[in-house]
């Protein structure tokens, strides 16, 4: 890579660089201190190279001189993948400015369905290790992405509101769990992280992939079109695609919804102190109590399994 351009095109959680090389062009991810294990890290990248293999368009790994897809330098952990062309489906906030639409968003019901059935059809290493959006993971004492109901943003009734969510929504899963598709998700799968090059959709950044209910990735997707006017058609689309795929049981999809749109609010409890934070959080805060409100207001009876 010596002597290759480069420039920096992404400074979320990871600094990405796109570097131009003579044999083509790479995506040079350093990674943020402390979020990822170099285990993790390695893990992650091993999925990525077994979907591939699967039929799916993923940033490979490349391999460094010695062989090692991981590699550290002053403490940084930093990979390298190769570039996927084609334009983001999105920006988060921004209206969709898509073509066939509803065409679109079947295609990414198609694609979301071929990764999990890739990643069923994977035998992962013993050494395997990844974050786990299970019912700890979510709802438990320590949440991946942070306790939400503890937001200083969040108002009294707010607060009160999540704490009763989040003792439902345990019950439920905890009823729920032997009938709920789980393996390894993206997890991620926001307007950012979908690439569309022609009529080919093309997954990328798996960060915070792991195991996770497959009803999660849907959620994500669709809680960042929620205020797109055609978001019943979309929505609809997204299942049709997917079931095209692979089957997979949506009754308990509005759970999710409210399950994921919570992350957000436990996710920039951490950020508060960054430029523009208080707007996401409240938004954020709206959000997650629209989908809570709406899941809440059907049938929870104790004991019930109508938790959608």
């Amino acid at each position: 890579m010596e002597g290759s351009a480069w420039s920096l095109v992404a400074a979320r959680e990871n600094r990405v660089y796109r570097v131009d090389h003579p044999g083509g062009r790479h995506a040079l991810r350093l990674h943020r201190p402390g979020y990822r294990s170099d285990a993790e890290l390695r893990s992650e990248l091993q999925w990525v190279e077994a979907v591939s293999q699967g039929g799916l368009s993923v940033p490979l790994p490349v391999p460094s001189i010695s062989g090692d897809f991981l590699v550290t330098v002053d403490g940084c952990q930093i990979d390298l993948v190769h570039w996927l062309d084609g334009r983001q489906m999105g920006a988060t906030g921004v209206p969709l400015a898509l073509d066939n639409r509803t065409g679109l968003f079947r295609s990414i019901g198609q694609e979301m369905a071929r990764l999990h059935r890739a990643s069923d059809a994977w035998s992962p290493a013993a050494d395997f290790t990844r974050p786990a959006w299970d019912r700890a993971g979510l709802l438990g004492a320590a949440p991946l992405w942070g306790r939400f109901w503890e937001n200083a943003s969040l108002s009294p009734a707010d607060r009160d509101l999540l704490c009763q969510f989040r003792s439902r929504a345990d019950q439920a899963l905890k009823e729920l769990q032997p009938d709920l598709d789980f393996g390894l998700i993206h997890a991620d799968l926001v307007r950012e992280n979908l690439l569309i090059d022609g009529d080919r959709i093309q997954l990328i950044d798996f960060d915070d992939g792991g195991f996770g209910y497959r009803l999660f990735d849907l959620a994500t997707t669709l809680g960042k079109t929620l205020s797109e006017p055609d978001f019943d058609d979309l929505k609809a689309a997204l299942v049709e695609g997917y079931r095209a795929v692979r089957p997979l049981d949506t009754t308990h999809l509005d759970l999710f919804m409210a399950l994921r749109a919570t992350t957000y609010v436990g996710w920039i409890i951490s950020r508060l102190n960054e430029e523009g934070a208080e707007e996401r959080s409240a938004r954020f805060i709206r959000d997650a109590t629209d989908r809570v409100q709406t899941w809440m207001a059907q049938d929870h009876a104790p004991g019930s399994r109508r938790t959608a």
